[in-house]
């Protein structure tokens, strides 16, 4: 059903947009998806650096006992 749009169509409806909401409120809508966008990269990173701490500290030493004292 929307295989078939195209230019011509998507270029309509960004005016009907336009023309129903205003220049500011789309202004305004696109910032918050910007911020939006930004938190939840910023989430991803620090889940990650999380996940990449919790496994750092739960890594064992398998050091022999008998090697330990030789450092």
């Amino acid at each position: 059903m929307l295989n078939n749009i195209g230019l011509p169509g998507i270029l309509l409806i960004a005016v009907v947009v336009l023309v129903l909401f205003g220049r500011g409120k789309i202004s305004s809508l696109m910032g918050e998806v910007g911020k939006g966008i930004t938190s939840f990269k910023k989430g991803i990173s620090e889940g990650s650096k999380e996940l990449e701490d919790d496994a750092a500290a739960e890594a064992k030493d398998v050091t022999p006992e008998a090697d330990k004292d030789k450092v």
